[in-house]
């Protein structure tokens, strides 16, 4: 997959231009770089990731593609809670699927984000896992695990062919607006 697939990937998730977001499992940046290209300079963007060295060259790349935007490197495990200001969205692109026990980690999300705030994901379209990928959920998972979570309107947005697993798709689930 190259920028384009990544910015393909996010685009019909993210509704304008601005706006607080924040992408969790980083790793190098591959979408926070194309949240960035989405959301543009007057966004802030808090990028989390356990792996130092991936951030920091997630940082470099941003330096050089998209000095203006504002971006926030946590080194951090993102299944733990974080200092976060609220949400306007967040990314989970191929993070996911590292874990087993996913409606913790959902729930957890779902309390960064502002009523209405928005989860994109980015995931590998079958259940079945290899050692690369252990964990991955099918959209029709997906729907179903958001949905316990607490997540309502949720719905495919992309999908492309992946030689690693058959298919990676994108999908947008949302807070509800009558959250407290």
């Amino acid at each position: 997959m190259d920028h384009a697939d990544h910015v393909n990937l996010l685009r019909d998730g993210v509704p304008a231009r601005g706006g607080v977001w924040a992408d969790f499992g980083s790793g190098g940046g591959a979408f926070t770089l194309a949240l960035a290209d989405l959301i543009g300079p007057d966004a802030t963007i808090y990028s989390a990731d356990r792996d130092g060295r991936a951030l920091n060259e997630q940082q470099q790349a941003m330096r050089a593609r998209c000095p203006a935007v504002d971006v926030h490197y946590l080194n951090a495990d993102f299944t733990r809670p974080l200092e976060l200001p609220l949400l306007d969205g967040l990314v989970m692109a191929n993070s996911l699927h590292f874990h087993r026990h996913k409606e913790p980690i959902l729930q957890l999300m779902l309390g960064y984000l502002k009523p209405g705030g928005r989860l994109l994901l980015v995931e590998y379209n079958t259940d079945r896992g290899n050692t690369w990928v252990p964990y991955p959920l099918s959209y029709p998972s997906w729907e179903a695990l958001a949905r316990r979570a607490g997540f309502v309107d949720t719905r495919k947005l992309f999908a492309r062919p992946s030689r690693f697993l058959g298919e990676i798709y994108s999908a947008i689930s949302i807070g509800p607006s009558d959250r407290k």
